[in-house]
């Protein structure tokens, strides 16, 4: 996959300010940036004057270990309220190491905490493809994750979308353009929470 950084022109210092580290369920794989849900929910929580907005650092074929290796530049540069972690399906679908992918996620969210910034895991699914003893020890990752670093955990955001082949592109992993108001309404909901409780 090619390595895509997205970001998003800032205007409104005060508003609260959303890191987005992610892969390429949230880099706009296979389509132009701007038809992207990150790029569609940002326009719609400014139409709406919500007061937040998501600054997107995610890039096509991210693991958990790049993620971190690029946190701290992007910290060192980004002001931000909130992280959101969509890390770990390049990693499963490599079949990294569970126990690698999970220090990965620890280290990435120590990170954030350190810079007392408010940490939110997604959960990542991926396709059987590893067969079910694996499957069950990528997912536990995520929740084991959240326990041990007191952190809130999302369901998988695209998991509805995912049993949709209409709305999934040919590889069968990434969501259609058509899908990504979906995916906007999806994560708008989540993001209130998050922000409004």
């Amino acid at each position: 996959m090619i390595g895509l950084l997205l970001s998003v022109n800032v205007n409104a210092t005060e508003d609260t300010r959303i890191l987005l580290l992610g892969d390429s369920l949230s880099a706009s794989y296979g389509m132009k940036q701007n038809q992207g849900w990150v790029h569609l929910l940002n326009q719609q929580l400014k139409t709406k004057n919500k007061g937040y907005q998501i600054i997107n650092a995610s890039i096509s074929g991210e693991t958990t270990g790049g993620g971190l290796s690029r946190l701290p530049g992007i910290l060192s540069k980004e002001k931000v309220d909130y992280l959101l972690v969509e890390l770990g399906g390049n990693d499963g679908l490599r079949g990294f190491p569970a126990d690698l992918i999970k220090n990965n996620l620890l280290q990435i969210i120590k990170l954030a905490k350190a810079e007392d910034i408010k940490v939110y895991l997604m959960e990542i699914k991926i396709p059987p493809n590893y067969g079910p003893r694996y499957n069950k020890l990528f997912e536990a990752v995520f929740a084991s994750v959240a326990k041990e670093t007191d952190v809130p955990l999302l369901p998988f955001f695209i998991e509805s979308i995912a049993v949709h082949p209409e709305l999934m592109q040919s590889d069968g992993i990434h969501p259609t353009i058509e899908a990504q108001p979906q995916i906007v309404e999806i994560m708008e909901q989540k993001l209130q929470k998050m922000i409004e409780g």
